[in-house]
């Protein structure tokens, strides 16, 4: 921890050090410290930066590389997935329920019994959905919560965060309905922060970080689809 940047709650919020400073090992790690407010968050997301810590540990800040991305347009649909979108099962919709879902997400998984979505950082979130930044997307079946996932938005870039599911392929089903509305929109990624197997059977590719932040540069910074979300679709559907 001796090697990264520490930001103290006083600097100025676009205080970060320039990514590539980042460490190799572990791959990404680039700052400490500072604080979760809005405008810190906002300023991080749009250079490439992004909090993950667990809790009783400072915030620390990161920028991997590589970074997965997902364009929207090519989102992959296995034949099962095709499915379960055909046969309809599920409702779902935009920024419904922003707290449900962040809370859902933040549920210990089973690897692991603590959370990275501390109650700051969820508070923090709930602001940012509030100021049109923040955006969820929810799986509803028998008007029941059973998936979803958030992220945050910067003019054309969705930057993917946590997804939950509590019935087969609800989050799959939500991320499909993100990347067609997205698509629909002419956004030109969906940063998923570190590669998964999950996500690549989805359509997640690998690119450089130098390539990543360049996009960001290029796409991040207009205010079209500022605000409130819905699905704006001959197949949308409401809770």
């Amino acid at each position: 921890m001796s090697d990264i940047f520490w930001l103290e709650p006083n600097n100025p919020v676009d205080q970060f050090p320039n990514v590539e400073l980042a460490l190799i090992e572990p791959n990404g790690l680039l700052a400490a410290g500072g604080d979760l407010q809005p405008e810190r968050l906002i300023n991080a997301y749009k250079q490439g930066i992004f909090p993950w810590y667990s809790e009783g540990e400072p915030i620390l800040w990161w920028s991997p590389d590589p970074r997965s991305i997902l364009i929207p347009h090519d989102i992959k649909v296995s034949r099962s997935l095709k499915k379960t979108l055909n046969r309809n099962i599920f409702n779902v919709t935009l920024d419904c329920a922003f707290a449900d879902v962040i809370n859902a997400c933040a549920q210990p998984r089973h690897y692991g019994p603590g959370t990275w979505l501390t109650e700051p950082l969820r508070a923090s979130l709930c602001q940012l959905h509030e100021l049109g930044y923040a955006h969820s997307v929810e799986c509803w079946f028998e008007n029941e919560l059973v998936g979803g996932l958030y992220g945050l938005a910067f003019g054309k870039v969705f930057f993917g965060e946590s997804m939950f599911s509590t019935k087969s392929d609800a989050s799959k089903v939500a991320l499909v309905y993100l990347a067609r509305q997205l698509a629909r929109w002419n956004f030109a990624l969906i940063d998923c922060q570190v590669k998964s197997n999950h996500l690549t059977s989805l359509g997640a590719v690998d690119i450089r970080r130098k390539d990543f932040i360049d996009l960001v540069s290029k796409w991040g910074h207009t205010n079209e689809h500022h605000g409130k979300w819905c699905i704006d679709n001959e197949n949308s559907t409401t809770r």
